[in-house]
C-alpha cells in the first residue's frame, strides 16, 4: 500500500515557517521560560511580531541559575552568534529581556558555502536552533548541497542531522529527500521504529507508509496487540482503517463477547464506521426479547 503524501507535514513546517519569517530583524525581545529537569523550556518574544518557543538543554548554557528569588544573568553561545539573557525566576518560572549579538564571521562562512544573503531573521533562527557550518558541510558530503534558505531552516528546527541520515541510510532508506527528511524527525521515523516493524513481517516499506504508520499510530506494540486476538497476519492496510476508525483491541474483545467471536478485521471496521457496539447489539437482543414477550 502506497499512502498520498499527507498535507499535515508540509502544514507543520509552512506554518512554522511562515510565523518565523514574520519576526522583525530580531535583536532584542523578551523571554519567559519553564525550568525542567534537563532543560529550559524557553518563548522568545520578539517585541510585536511573535512568539518563538524549544527547548534548551540546561548544559548549552553559561551561567544559568533558576532558583527562585534571585536575579539572573546568563547567555547562550552559538556559532551564529550569542543570546544574553537577564531576568529572574519565582516559583518555577521565569522572564526577562534578550539581546542577540550576532556572530559577522559567521555568515562569511555560510557564505562561502553558497548561502549568501542571509537576513537578520533568518540569522537569529538559525543561532536559536544552533545550525553552523559543520552541520551544512556534513549535510552537503551526504548529498545535500545547495539547499534553499526555507531548507536550511527546516534542518535547523527540525534538527536534520547527519547521523539521523545516516542512521536512516543503515536501515534501508538511502537517497530521501529533504522533506522526507523533514518529516521523518517531524513523525518520530526513527530506526528503532523500522526494525521493530520489519521483526513484525513489514520490512521495506514505502517511505509514505512508513511515515503514516507513525501518524496514525500503527505502532509494534499495536501490531503485536492485534497478532495476540488471533490474526496472524493483518495487512498494513487493515492496520491503517483499525487505527483510522478506533478499532481497539478492547472494541475487538468487546464484539467477541457480544456475541461475535469470529468477526473479521473487515467486519469490525465497518462495525465502527456504523456505529455499532456492544451496547447496540445488547439493545437490539433486549428489544427483540420484548418483542417475543408480546
Amino acid at each position: 500500500m502506497t499512502t498520498q503524501r499527507t498535507t499535515y507535514t508540509l502544514l507543520i513546517s509552512a506554518l512554522l515557517l511562515w510565523t518565523f519569517s514574520a519576526l522583525a530583524a530580531p535583536k532584542n525581545g523578551t523571554w519567559t521560560a519553564t525550568p525542567r529537569e534537563d532543560k529550559l523550556q524557553m518563548n522568545f518574544r520578539v517585541k510585536e511580531h511573535g512568539n518563538m518557543g524549544l527547548g534548551i538543554p540546561r548544559a548549552s548554557f553559561q551561567g544559568l541559575n533558576t532558583e527562585d528569588g534571585a536575579d539572573t544573568k546568563f547567555q547562550l553561545v552559538r556559532e551564529a552568534g550569542t543570546l544574553r539573557f537577564e531576568g529572574r525566576f519565582a516559583n518555577g518560572e521565569g522572564a526577562g529581556h534578550y539581546t542577540f549579538e550576532p556572530n559577522a564571521a559567521y555568515l562569511e562562512e555560510m557564505g562561502k558555502l553558497g548561502y549568501t544573503n542571509i537576513t537578520p531573521d533568518e540569522h537569529f533562527q538559525l543561532a536559536i536552533f544552533d545550525l553552523g557550518p559543520a552541520r551544512v558541510k556534513a549535510l552537503a558530503e551526504l548529498g545535500y548541497a545547495k539547499m534553499s534558505h526555507d531548507e536550511l531552516l527546516q534542518v535547523a528546527i527540525f534538527q536534520v542531522t547527519p547521523e539521523h541520515i545516516r542512521a536512516l541510510k543503515a536501515a534501508g532508506y538511502d537517497k530521501l529527500t529533504m522533506d522526507e527528511l523533514v518529516a521523518s524527525r517531524i513523525h518520530g521515523v526513527t530506526p528503532e521504529h523500522i526494525r521493530e516493524m520489519a521483526d513484525l513481517g513489514f520490512r521495506k516499506l514505502d517511505f509514505d507508509d512508513l511515515v503514516a504508520t507513525r501518524i496514525h499510530g500503527v505502532t509494534p506494540k499495536f501490531v503485536a496487540e492485534v497478532k495476540g486476538l488471533g490474526f496472524s497476519n493483518p495487512s498494513l492496510e487493515q492496520l491503517m482503517s483499525m487505527r483510522i476508525h478506533g478499532v481497539t483491541p478492547k472494541f475487538v474483545q468487546e464484539m467477541r463477547e457480544a456475541g461475535y467471536p469470529n468477526v473479521t478485521l473487515e467486519q469490525l471496521v465497518d462495525m465502527r464506521i456504523h456505529g455499532i457496539d456492544g451496547n447496540y447489539i445488547r439493545s437490539l437482543a433486549k428489544n427483540k426479547g420484548g418483542d417475543r414477550k408480546q
